[in-house]
């Protein structure tokens, strides 16, 4: 059973890794294109930008509702990094309890 518990935490924990990557890269490449350092006609970025979007959006967007951005600042990617964190930190008591 503990074998199980173990596959089930590196699994999910390996994609809440992932996740954040995925997160820090689309908010990288949308201060490059705020900054105008890459174009949006650039296609390997222009790809890389519309994959992180599929997948980071629907993650944001229900926080985006409570916090909207606030004079162009975006703190929904901040907020969510700080749920996995949490996640990440509580996800060990639940599967293993306190020991």
């Amino acid at each position: 059973m503990l074998q199980i518990l173990d596959l089930i935490f590196s699994i999910v924990n390996l994609l809440l890794n992932l996740l954040i990557v995925v997160i820090i890269v689309q908010v990288v490449i949308s201060w490059l294109y705020a900054f105008q350092i890459v174009s949006t006609r650039e296609p390997i970025v222009n790809t890389v930008w519309r994959f992180t979007n599929v997948i980071t959006n629907p993650l944001v967007r229900p926080i985006r509702r409570i916090i909207p951005p606030v004079q162009g600042f975006d703190f929904a990617p901040m907020v969510l990094l700080l749920l996995i964190y949490v996640i990440q930190r509580i996800l060990p008591i639940i599967l293993y309890g306190f020991r």
